[in-house]
């Protein structure tokens, strides 16, 4: 009986398990686990039959073991079967779990063979893409800082280091004297160096200066500077690395008592950092003078012209592939346009040839340094904004707009807020897009002062026609320097000069007129000479704002000829200087400037200024060329006039020269001296 009930419960705990296994889909595994079951408890139950068996035998044999027999055999059929269900229960769990798994495996399969067909060619793509250094663009894309062919590539490389120089020297109040040459070492390949008597430059800051891309101090401040970007110059040194292998060398004191410093750097331009190549100790006495010699001859170099020692300076040497040509665009007119709106400063100019060209500086006082100033209100456009809100450290609102902005007092702080329906108490860095965009809103429509001129310097008008003298020999010269004026809340000011006359020479441009008039004669155009912060001009004049100044100009007002859309004509030089805080170049090579109508506007009111100087001018001169013509007539006739009155009169001789000289008189009171 015992056997039997451990058989039923066997029996019972296999049919739940087959339940279980057939509601939840087991196939194969189950299926062989529960067979493996089915033999166990079989055998069992044969077990038990045999027990049973044993203990009727065992009663006929030992009566009193009869009792002892049958619990035994039931006790070994009970552990038997028990064994039995766990054996049983654990293949079923094991095959349940074994399906499991491999369900999922065939899942997970299914979904990564999906997404692999819809995927794999944006998992492939995302694989090659990588941040893109600066260094790395510009190497690529160097046009767009002026290095588009050798010749332009030489020319920009010494306008970034005379520009540097020049900055350096204005911000230590020391007047500049500055040192260019150009040495041939092969048949495309120059040296081109510059040195300056600046304030020198720090050890430490030497290799970022010249080995790193967007490394500056002028980029953050709002004020007048020749540089803005922090690229020219290590971008010179990149292209002769790039062009010749060579690396940039750098030499600089910043003092008297100074250690002064030699490098030669490279760029990393996948790092956009400096390499270091070369660190050393060099006499500053002794610097730049041997290849002044080789260009010069070591008598000439010790003249003059030479530049005079200094306690502190920096001088950079680059070697590059290039082409020295003389005439427009070239080094030659740029060094020469340079000495124009930079009279106070002092250029030495040694050309591959030999020969050399001085500028002496016409004004002894240094250039007054440009303060830096903050924002105006009128110039922040509202991502600008919104980010000056959260940054600053200011914790009201009244307090944010009177220390992040200039021409902002607590009275038009106040009327902005009321505005903008705004607490003077707010937190600006809880401020929401919406109230930021209110408080834009509000600001423009509030009248602000404009901003401080004081971040502008300009050459002015005495300096200017200094100047232009030095370089532009001609009759007639009018300089105006116009009120200074603001576009998009950044000052600027426009200063205007103008030459006309005989002896221009390379100052004009002559043209051919249209070959269908059978005519050979040439007709001179106005030359433009275009300046941005103390800068030329040399590139993209047709794309600059200044060239359309003058085309819309109405010259024929002043006494000049002009055709539609073309400059005027005649024997004229026009100069442009823009001065601002930051200059609205079109480009990185910073060749021309934008066409902003406020500057437009203000450049056409420096031209009209001078126009009408001109134009009196002209009229001025075209009355003595008359009243020399007429002159002329009279003077011509005098004789006869007075022959005829010695016969009608019967005059004498000397009564003659008297009637004569009379007549000669009367001519020189009644008519203007010439």
């Amino acid at each position: 009986m015992a056997a039997k009930r451990v058989t039923d419960e066997a029996q019972m705990e296999f049919a739940f398990d087959a339940e279980a296994s057939t509601t939840g889909k087991v196939k194969s595994t189950s299926k062989k686990a529960k067979g493996k079951a089915s033999r166990k408890v079989v055998k069992g139950s044969e077990a038990a039959g045999s027990g049973s068996a044993k203990s009727k035998a065992g009663k006929k044999v030992v009566g009193k073991a009869k009792k002892g027999g049958a619990e035994a055999a039931q006790g070994q059929t009970k552990t038997k079967a028990k064994k039995t269900v766990e054996t049983t229960t654990e293949s079923l769990a094991k095959g349940k779990a074994t399906q499991e798994r491999a369900a999922g495996k065939r899942g997970v399969g299914r979904a990564k063979a999906a997404k692999a067909g819809k995927e794999s060619k944006a998992e492939q793509m995302a694989k090659s893409q990588r941040e893109i250094s600066v260094s790395e663009f510009f190497a690529k894309n160097r046009h767009l800082l002026g290095f588009d062919n050798p010749r332009k590539a030489l020319l920009t490389a010494v306008k970034e280091a005379v520009d540097n120089s020049l900055d350096a020297c204005e911000e230590a109040q020391i007047l500049p004297e500055l040192e260019v040459g150009i040495k041939q070492v092969g048949e495309d390949r120059f040296r081109m160096w510059v040195q300056d008597n600046g304030p020198g430059i720090v050890k430490s800051q030497i290799p970022n200066i010249f080995g790193r891309l967007l490394y500056g101090s002028k980029f953050h401040s709002l004020r007048m500077a020749r540089g803005q970007q922090g690229i020219g110059i290590s971008a010179a040194g990149m292209y002769g690395l790039l062009t010749t292998g060579k690396s940039v060398k750098i030499m600089s004191r910043t003092g008297p008592h100074s250690e002064a410093h030699y490098y030669e750097l490279q760029i990393d331009t996948k790092k956009n950092r400096p390499e270091i190549i070369k660190e050393e100790l060099v006499d500053w006495d002794t610097v730049g003078k041997a290849d002044a010699q080789d260009l010069l001859g070591a008598a000439e170099a010790a003249e003059q012209g030479a530049v005079k020692p200094s306690p502190s300076g920096t001088r950079v040497e680059i070697e590059m592939e290039a082409r020295f040509q003389r005439g427009r665009q070239s080094v030659d007119e740029y060094i020469a346009q340079t000495a124009i709106t930079n009279p106070h400063s002092r250029i030495r100019y040694l050309t591959p040839d030999g020969q050399e060209r001085i500028f002496e500086r016409t004004v002894k006082e240094p250039v007054t340094v440009p303060k830096s100033v903050k924002p105006h209100p009128y110039g922040v456009e509202l991502g600008i904004l919104l980010k000056m809100a959260k940054d600053t450290k200011a914790r009201t609102m009244a307090s944010f707009l009177c220390d992040e902005f200039s021409r902002v007092s607590p009275r038009v702080s106040q009327a902005i807020l009321d505005k903008a329906k705004m607490s003077s108490r707010k937190r600006p860095v809880s401020l929401t897009h919406a109230e930021v965009s209110k408080l834009h809103k509000a600001i423009s429509q509030t009248k602000i002062m404009a901003p401080s001129t004081n971040c502008v310097v300009p050459i002015g008008e005495e300096a200017l026609l200094m100047g232009l003298k030095q370089v532009v020999s001609a009759d007639f010269y009018a300089t105006c320097t116009r009120p200074p004026s603001v576009y998009r809340g950044n000052p600027f000011q426009v200063e205007v000069g103008l030459a006309y006359g005989g002896g221009n020479g390379d100052a004009v441009v002559k043209i051919k007129l249209d070959e269908d008039d059978g005519s050979d004669d040439e007709k001179e155009l106005m030359r433009v000479l275009r300046f941005a912060n103390r800068v030329p001009l040399l590139y993209q004049q047709s794309a600059c704002a200044v060239f359309r100044s003058i085309l819309q100009t109405n010259w024929r007002l002043y006494g000049l000829s002009q055709s539609r859309g073309a400059l005027p004509g005649g024997p004229a030089t026009v100069i442009v200087h823009i001065a601002s805080v930051w200059v609205p170049f079109t480009s990185e090579s910073k060749e021309a400037v934008a066409h902003y109508p406020e500057i437009i506007k203000e450049i056409k009111l420096a031209l009209s200024d001078v126009g009408r100087r001109l134009g009196r001018y002209l009229r001025g001169e075209k009355r003595k060329r008359q009243e020399l013509l007429k002159r002329s007539y009279i003077e011509k006739y005098l004789p006869a006039i007075g022959e005829a009155l010695r016969d009608i009169l019967s005059l004498k001789e000397p009564e003659v020269e008297k009637v004569v000289n009379q007549l000669e008189h009367v001519l020189e009171t009644t008519r203007m001296k010439i």
